[in-house]
């Protein structure tokens, strides 16, 4: 399934566009250091945006040519797992993967996250 629409032909209100933006401008500590390593192609050139906007929801990192979406789950994810799994549910039926690492894996094992991103990342550009 294309996901060319995903970005191109969305309607994206002001409030959700300011939230995005204030969220890039507040990361925690595990997204800072996890877009340190994805951002500016940084990760075998595979191209991430930050809190992207994919129809009403804001995500963490999503790679447009790899259909992947990688989310970072700390403690306010507890409050919210109904939302998680509706997300779970709305993403991929828009064809895309969800990577969900916790930001312990992050701060603790940054080398093994990224190798599973890649990973994941090249599966797409191999078939």
């Amino acid at each position: 399934m294309s996901n060319d629409h995903i970005l191109t032909r969305q309607f994206v209100s002001q409030e959700l566009k300011a939230r995005a933006k204030a969220m890039r401008s507040n990361m925690t500590p595990a997204e800072s250091k996890l877009w340190y390593h994805l951002r500016r192609n940084n990760l075998a050139n595979f191209h991430f945006r930050r809190q992207q906007i994919i129809g009403s929801y804001i995500v963490d990192f999503y790679c447009h040519s790899a259909n992947l979406v990688v989310e970072l789950d700390g403690s306010g994810h507890l409050d919210q797992v109904a939302y998680d799994q509706k997300r779970d549910v709305t993403l991929p039926g828009l064809g895309l993967r969800v990577l969900r690492f916790y930001n312990s894996d992050v701060i603790e094992d940054i080398d093994k996250v990224l190798e599973v991103i890649l990973e994941h990342c090249q599966m797409d550009n191999k078939k």
